[in-house]
This record gives C-alpha cells, structure tokens and sequence, in this order.
C-alpha cells in the first residue's frame, strides 16, 4: 500500500518490554523525503506503547534475545518511599510533591483518591506521614494506570536517577534504530510525543544499549501539550514545529488515538507489535497496520 506524506510523521508507541525482531509483511511508503518522524516515548510499562519496543535492562547490558523484563513500574513502587526519605529536602522533591498533592485535591471526588495532607509543623513525624501519603498516592495511581502530569513529573525524576547510577538501560526492537537513521539521512525529522515526561523520554533515549541516540530526535513532546486521546494535541504539535497536521503521518498502536489524531486531519498507521492489545476486525479492516519500521519504505531516488 502507498500512503504519501508531505512533511511529517508521528511515531508513537513506545513501551518497556521484551524485545523482540519483527519482520515486514506490507510496505507501507513514506511519499516525501522531507518527512518528520515523532515518536512516542511515553509511559512506561502499560503506557509505553510497543512500537519502538523498549527493554530495560537492570544493572546489565541486555543480550539480544535474552529475557528481560518490564522493571521501570514496579521499580517506582519498589523505592518510591526510600526515594521520597532521601531527597525529600530538595527543591525538586518538594516541588514534585507539591504538584501530586494539587493532582490529589483535584481527584478527591474519585473513589479510592488519597490525599496528601500539607505540613502541620510536628518535625520527623510530621515528615514521615506525609511521606507515607505519598507513596499512598503514588501506589494508588498507578494501581489505575493514570497517567497524570504529577505522577510522571516524580516518577521521571526517579528514573533519572536509576539511569545516571547506571541501574537501568533501555533496548530497542531491531528494525527501530536503523529504520530512523535512514529517515534521518534521507532528511526527514524525527519528534518524539509520549505520555511520559520529556525528561523520562531523554532518559531512555540517552541511555541505551545502542549508545546515546538522542542526536536521531529533533524534539520531544508530553502532555503538557495535551493527551494523546485529545485531536487538539495533534494540531498543537503540528502549529509548534510549523507544520500541517495533514503532513503527519501518525504511527500509534493505540486506535483511540489514531482516531484522535485523525479527527485533526492527521495521517495514521498502527503498529501491530507482541504485547499490544489486540485490535478489533473492523480496526483491522479500516487501519493501514504495520509490524515493523522497516515497513516505512522511502521513495526511490529519483
């Protein structure tokens, strides 16, 4: 199948998993060599999407092949309270709990919201329960799997850390890395856009078992520019690199926000990888579906 896009394409889909190499089954054609690529590398573990298909590797450098698994949630839940008790002087510590506990007044109409109570002056006591309300919070969140600013905003900061300790590396599906760099010598950009802080995306990206490949990414975008559910986030992104949203090409394994992107006059392809969720008939039937990036065939040179 051809499908022409005159200036950008969206990769999104990222998510920390196994790795595994996909192979093509169709070839889906980028029509111009100008085009862009943004690529989602957002939550992870549930809303790190699988199509760039990122591993994470604890204290190792991950072999092709071999198992791994997905860590960078369970590492939150694991070390968020030990985290919270070493830092929790920082500017930063305070300001990313004071950002959970704006998150926590807004959702105290949903059942299960956990507040943070603000200090009451009682010293080390005091320090210890509003600790514990933020581990609370933290846990119960991502029990949900939301995706709120605040949440990402620490658990980015965590991460940061685990990364620059050099704990944790992330791996690529095969066919990623490779099929960028030739959308990049062709001279087409790449943008990231993912539901997890640009700063968890930078961490990913600058830290792994490739080496750091942030210099393949002309940008990155969060929700801080909306959600990836919302058809205005599609034409911000696209006002803000000075594009027409109908010259994007959207990559996403998610159709909810295929549609999304859609309704903003945006093209879009979905990545079928291992772990995503399976798509309806009629999603298969209307979607153009892609299994690997090697599918994103450049134009012959003229």
């Amino acid at each position: 199948m051809r499908l022409r896009v005159r200036s950008l394409v969206l990769l999104s889909g990222l998510r920390i998993r196994r790795c595994h190499e996909q192979w093509c089954r169709s070839q889906t054609w980028l029509g111009f060599r100008d085009a862009v690529a943004l690529a989602e590398a957002g939550g992870y573990g549930s809303d790190w999407t699988p199509s760039l298909g990122l591993s994470i590797c604890l204290e190792c450098s991950p072999k092709k092949g071999g198992e791994k698994k997905d860590i960078l949630f369970p590492y939150i839940e694991d070390h968020v309270k030990e985290y919270l008790q070493t830092h929790w002087e920082e500017e930063e510590c305070q300001q990313d709990v004071s950002l959970l506990r704006k998150q926590a007044e807004e959702d105290a109409h949903l059942d299960g919201a956990v507040p943070i109570p603000a200090a009451s002056g009682d010293g080390e006591d005091d320090r210890e329960r509003m600790i514990q309300a933020v581990v609370d919070n933290v846990c119960w969140q991502m029990s949900l799997d939301r995706k709120t600013t605040a949440l990402k905003q620490l658990q980015g900061h965590m991460w940061r850390a685990a990364f620059k300790a050099g704990l944790m590396k992330a791996e690529f599906f095969e066919d990623v890395v490779p099929a960028v760099r030739k959308w990049r010598e062709a001279g087409m950009k790449v943008y990231v856009y993912s539901s997890g802080s640009v700063e968890a995306q930078k961490l990913l990206f600058g830290h792994s078992t490739e080496g750091d490949v942030l210099e393949l990414f002309d940008g990155h975008f969060d929700t801080k520019i909306g959600h990836k559910v919302e058809s205005e986030s599609y034409r911000k992104i696209a006002s803000s690199i000075g594009c027409s949203t109908s010259n994007i090409l959207f990559l996403t394994d998610v159709t909810v926000e295929a549609s999304a992107a859609e309704a903003a006059d945006v093209h879009v392809a979905v990545v079928v990888r291992p772990g995503n969720a399976g798509l309806t008939d009629d999603e298969k039937t209307y979607y153009r579906l892609i299994t690997s990036f090697g599918e994103l065939c450049l134009p012959a040179s003229p």
